[in-house]
């Protein structure tokens, strides 16, 4: 599939540069024919019966190896989560971390992340890393790991920086589990979780899937306790409630996700190309370097799909304008940056619309 057959699927190209895909990806035309036809198909069959509901669980497999795949783990590794909010909640409360606890992360995490780690009750220790260059923030985050350490919570790429952090690194050298937020990563980036104890993800950002999907990576699934049990978290139970789990990470999907959505997403995850990842990378560089051209770009070199960079006066009206006049982008409230996220059908026009508008 060329670059120009792959971009003709998102209709929204017709009409915007579309360079937000860090907050919502664009929906392909088979994306939304595949949603229509299950809506369908439950309006005009109804949602019982055997075959709705075999067909209903062959779409969560079906899904469940193509989001694996995705992220380099075997299938029994991945749960079907709602959101990457959803896989950090799942992480922290299983982990049962108490006041007399640490956890550390850095001053450029979402609240996704944060609102977690803060209802956990531990001590949570800041890195003030969002400002360096990426290449100093691993001995900064290291700083902070202490004996009452039990968890290292943070970003893959920061949502604000567009910076990647070193989450490998951590992983090798901090001793303590770490849970990664992917959100800005999958379908962004090549990432492999099966490096990590526990990587969270959406999929309804830079894989161009609906709302309300995503996925949690757990690495030893019978190790972390599940806390808030769906019925598709055990194998059988007891009119006392005690139950066995089933095997692997799907003890920890959510609840039953919806089979529209379910289709949504694996229509999404087929019409990916194999190219994908360097193309995106080859637009978000050439992004970066026309914008540094006039603006102070926050974005180091070589990071991932998002360009942030600083404008004067009101950010938000400027992004207003900018939608007005066929650019979607966003700003980030209070820094005085805008974002915009370049993935494998961004193209060189849209750059240029941007540039233009500027």
């Amino acid at each position: 599939m060329t670059f120009d057959e792959a971009r003709a699927q998102f209709p929204v190209f017709e009409r915007y540069a579309y360079l937000n895909a860090g907050t919502n990806g664009p929906l392909a035309r088979t994306t939304v024919d595949a949603i229509v036809a299950q809506e369908r198909a439950d309006l005009e069959v109804g949602r019982g019966g055997p075959a709705y509901f075999e067909r209903a669980l062959g779409l969560r497999d079906r899904v469940r190896e193509r989001l694996a795949a995705a992220v380099g783990t075997p299938p029994e590794k991945l749960s079907l989560a709602a959101s990457t909010t959803n896989g950090c909640n799942i992480v922290v409360s299983g982990l049962g971390l108490t006041e007399d606890d640490e956890v550390v992360t850095t001053d450029g995490e979402h609240f996704g992340l944060l609102g977690a780690l803060f209802a956990s009750t531990a001590r949570v220790r800041v890195a003030a890393v969002r400002e360096l260059p990426p290449e100093r923030s691993l001995e900064v985050i290291l700083a902070e790991v202490g004996p009452k350490t039990r968890l290292i919570a943070l970003s893959h790429v920061c949502w604000m920086s567009g910076n990647r952090f070193p989450v490998e690194e951590l992983q090798a050298q901090a001793g303590v589990p770490l849970l990664v937020d992917g959100a800005q990563s999958v379908g962004a980036i090549p990432v492999d979780a099966t490096k990590f104890d526990y990587y969270a993800f959406s999929c309804q950002k830079w894989l161009c899937g609906p709302d309300s999907t995503g996925g949690l990576v757990v690495r030893e699934p019978e190790s972390l306790p599940v806390i808030a049990p769906s019925y598709l978290s055990q194998e059988s139970y007891e009119p006392t409630g005690a139950y066995t789990p089933r095997a692997g990470a799907a003890r920890f999907d959510h609840g039953w996700s919806p089979p529209p959505a379910l289709a949504g997403l694996d229509a999404a995850l087929e019409a990916v190309p194999e190219w994908g990842f360097e193309r995106a990378a080859e637009a978000a560089a050439r992004g970066r370097e026309l914008l540094a051209e006039r603006f102070e770009v926050v974005t180091a070199p070589d990071q991932a799909t998002l360009v942030t960079f600083r404008v004067e006066g009101d950010t938000a009206e400027l992004v207003r304008r900018l939608y007005d006049d066929g650019i979607v982008v966003r700003d980030l409230p209070g820094l005085g940056v805008i974002r915009a996220s370049c993935g494998w059908w961004t193209s060189d026009d849209d750059v240029d619309r941007l540039l233009a508008a500027l």
